[in-house]
């Protein structure tokens, strides 16, 4: 007898985000595929056959911009993080059962924001200000909403029983109760991330790790 089909959906950012923390460098398409690996072989999914690995995530930025104070001029997609990011997704799209998902990223007009260490630093003692006192004022577009979609197709066409969701965003919990109304069983793996209640309130399955 054939097995139900099940999919992983991987908020990229998010699990790059925590495996970063976790192994202190860069993340690599073995890492994704590590993890993958380990969803696989869970017990909650030991019924199902999977289809495919279905992952988000949206291409480094391009821009030439110039640093906040100094006016230096920096080419974003050959720093070491772009490079990295760059490597990951062209060699994760050679991954068996991957398939990519991309959003996109965009600069604000301002460009840079002020880290919070900073500001609160410089309320207690003031100094000039340094390039390192600013962050990327960078935003996603695109890669929550391929997300949710590709829930929804997936149980309108009825190709899984089953998903197993790497995230730890609660603006999911739509997709989620919508998918679970539709029959399909929703796994939820955050990661150890310390996820909203709501959240794992519309799973069937939280993993704890």
């Amino acid at each position: 007898m054939l097995k139900p089909l099940y999919a992983i959906l991987i908020d990229g950012g998010f699990m790059t985000k925590k495996l970063q923390g976790r192994l202190d460098r860069h993340v690599t398409a073995d890492d994704i595929c590590v993890e993958s690996a380990r969803i696989q072989a869970l017990a909650a999914v030991a019924d199902y056959e999977l289809l495919r690995i279905y992952y988000y995530d949206a291409a480094p930025l391009s821009d030439t911009i110039q640093k906040p104070v100094s006016k230096e001029r920096v080419n974003l997609s050959v720093t070491p993080r772009s490079l990295a990011a760059q490597s990951l997704l062209a060699n994760l799209v050679l991954k068996p059962n991957f398939a990519l998902r991309m959003g996109q990223l965009n600069l604000s007009p301002e460009k840079w924001r002020m880290k919070p260490s900073a500001a609160r630093k410089l309320r207690r003692e003031a100094r000039p200000l340094q390039d390192d006192d600013f962050v990327l004022d960078i935003q996603q577009k695109g890669v929550d909403l391929r997300i949710g979609l590709d829930m929804a197709r997936l149980a309108l066409r009825d190709m899984v029983r089953a998903v197993v969701v790497v995230t730890g965003d609660s603006d999911f919990v739509p997709a989620f109760k919508y998918v679970r109304r539709e029959g399909v069983k929703v796994i939820l793996d955050p990661m150890g991330h310390n996820v909203r209640p709501e959240l794992r309130h519309h799973a069937d399955i939280v993993l704890e790790s």
